[in-house]
């Protein structure tokens, strides 16, 4: 069967990007020690661990940390570090979200683009525990088949024929715009 002169496609199945999302967030977070605090000499967040999993027209990160707050105690004479493990839930909407990918083949990833840092840690007014801020901020996609469209052509072009000239000087990438730049290049 030959292809007639009309313009003619076809559909050609790919994994690809198929939804983007990024959420930045606050959390407010409180810590009772064993002993009531005086004051706040440090607070820090290891041990991040997180996963991704698919949520409606969502991405949720589904996660834990450890807060660890150095703090001074007994009117400032003796100090000590209360430790604590936070869970999270995190809904990233996708700000992008194909419609017509294949939900079958769906795999969803997330990558913390600032980790759980605390930026502010308090005696509460009560003096019993202590409060924290803590920000992070996520970036998820979703990957899954998809269809592509493409135009068939029956005439043959002999590329061979073509001049393309790749290395001549008409083109400088000094000229080019850095702030033009697609970011995700």
């Amino acid at each position: 069967m030959s292809l007639s002169h009309k313009r003619q496609t076809r559909e050609i199945i790919t994994k690809a990007i198929c939804g983007k999302g990024r959420k930045f967030s606050t959390a407010t977070h409180t810590v009772t020690p064993p002993h009531h605090p005086t004051s706040i000499l440090g607070a820090w967040i290891i041990n991040h661990q997180y996963e991704a999993v698919a949520a409606g027209n969502g991405i949720e990160v589904i996660g834990t940390y450890d807060v660890n707050i150095w703090y001074s105690y007994d009117k400032n004479k003796q100090t000590e570090v209360a430790k604590e493990t936070v869970s999270y839930v995190e809904l990233i909407p996708l700000s992008y979200l194909d419609p017509r990918h294949r939900a079958s083949t769906a795999q969803v990833s997330a990558e913390a683009t600032q980790e759980p840092n605390c930026v502010e840690a308090g005696v509460s007014p009560g003096g019993g525990s202590v409060t924290l801020r803590v920000e992070r901020e996520f970036e998820a996609e979703l990957v899954a088949e998809t269809k592509v469209r493409v135009f068939v052509s029956d005439q043959s072009d002999d590329l061979e024929d073509k001049d393309y000239d790749f290395d001549g000087e008409s083109f400088d990438y000094d000229d080019l715009d850095p702030d033009a730049l697609d970011d995700e290049l």
